[in-house]
């Protein structure tokens, strides 16, 4: 959204807003800008969240193997029903299942769980 659009809806200046905006940044509390992909138009017709558990002592290791893995859009460190949440990105079920079963394999993974993500409400 422009400054000048922002600053006519909050009823204030835009250097006032740009200012504040620059402010966030330098704090930290902007990181970073991004945009909201349609993973279909890219070919990619699933989407799917997936819980891994491992081992204690293979932990740090699982977690650098996932990382480096271009099938992985985001990996999250969690604390409840799994110890890794991956988000992942595949051009069908087929090119899921192989994944999920290379998980599998991996030395120290005791679980591994998929979610297809079926529709983004919020």
């Amino acid at each position: 959204m422009p400054f000048l659009r922002m600053a006519e809806m909050l009823g204030v200046s835009e250097t006032a807003v740009r200012k504040r905006v620059r402010k966030l940044e330098r704090e930290g509390v902007i990181r970073r800008y991004t945009i909201e992909m349609d993973l279909r138009k890219l070919g990619f017709k699933v989407n799917a969240l997936i819980g891994v558990d491992t081992q204690p002592e293979h932990y740090l290791s699982t977690l650098e193997r996932l990382r480096g893995m271009e099938e992985v859009m985001s990996l999250y460190s969690s604390s409840g029903d799994h110890m890794i949440l991956i988000e992942g990105w595949f051009r069908d079920s087929k090119e899921l299942t192989e994944f999920v079963r290379r998980l599998e394999s991996l030395e120290g993974v005791t679980r591994v769980c998929p979610a297809i993500i079926l529709e983004k409400i919020k």
